[in-house]
């Protein structure tokens, strides 16, 4: 984990412990003596990948510093009914403390790494890789995009500040694909900024109009139908990087891939995952 990584996930852990505690855990208070230690295993009931172990950790150590966690499986496991991720020892009343959060990150990472499996299962053998897009839940961008390398895709840009993409509404207020590349290169240039540059094309005809003029970095091919995005890849013939997106699911991104793009991205990776079943029981 990379030091500005471990910086957000501080921030995270510290906004969500305060949302979810505020004044304290009067229910842990009331019951459990403050010097009570428990262990607890965390259990896998649906099969996937496990992701957010690593975070798990951070958790813990936040709320009992003398916390023990003896991992069984790592971040990126394949998973199945019955299994034991880890088992963690800790004073009884941080371990409730933490339990939602632990597990309300784990079930959505895991969720997003298990469907980011099998988008790379269905082009594995093809030379294409399949990225992510921004549409994240606010806030734990990072924690999805992590689950997303976990399942063996990989991320687009992490905002607006550090990749270029011209889509249609920049082209419709700026005036054309035209005035819009010679705009974003413009600006490039003035602020002394390398950065990657996608246009987004609707048809053949703004396709050309893009090689005509050239200066990208990658032509995003959005909602071509297969036969049409067959011909626009062959069209570009690798001057310039391709990239599919739009209505792309696990139904058809295989064909989508047998194009030859040299990238796919998904909105659906993060945006219809489907959280997976995990639980955290005290055995001791």
């Amino acid at each position: 984990m990379d030091k500005e990584t471990q910086q957000l996930l501080d921030t995270f852990i510290e906004q969500a412990l305060a949302e979810d505690v505020g004044d304290g855990d009067h229910t842990s208070r009331a019951c459990i003596p403050a010097d009570a230690q428990s262990k607890a295993k965390l259990l896998v009931k649906d099969p996937g990948i496990l992701a957010g172990v690593a975070v798990a950790e951070r958790i813990f150590q936040k709320v009992d510093p003398a916390a023990k966690i003896d991992l069984h499986m790592e971040d990126g496991s394949a998973m199945s009914y019955g299994d034991i991720a880890f088992e963690v020892t800790c004073n009884s009343r941080a371990l409730l403390m933490a339990e939602r959060l632990v597990l309300n990150i784990m079930q959505r990472m895991s969720g997003i790494a298990t469907l980011a499996n099998r988008f790379h299962f269905e082009v594995e053998d093809l030379p294409v890789k399949i990225l992510d897009t921004r549409k994240t839940t606010p806030l734990i961008r990072f924690l999805e995009k992590w689950a997303v390398r976990l399942g063996g895709c990989y991320n687009y840009r992490d905002g607006l500040y550090d990749w270029i993409m011209i889509k249609d509404n920049h082209i419709e207020a700026c005036g054309g694909i035209h005035q819009a590349i010679e705009a974003v290169n413009q600006y490039l240039k003035a602020e002394k900024l390398d950065l990657g540059v996608t246009v987004e094309v609707r048809n053949l005809v703004e396709l050309y109009e893009v090689l005509e003029i050239g200066q990208v970095t990658r032509i995003m091919l959005d909602n071509f139908e297969i036969p049409i995005l067959n011909e626009a890849v062959a069209i570009v013939a690798g001057r310039f990087e391709t990239e599919a997106s739009g209505g792309i699911n696990i139904h058809n991104v295989r064909r989508v891939a047998q194009s030859g793009v040299n990238y796919i991205s998904v909105g659906a990776l993060t945006h219809s995952a489907t959280s997976l079943d995990l639980s955290l029981k005290i055995i001791e």
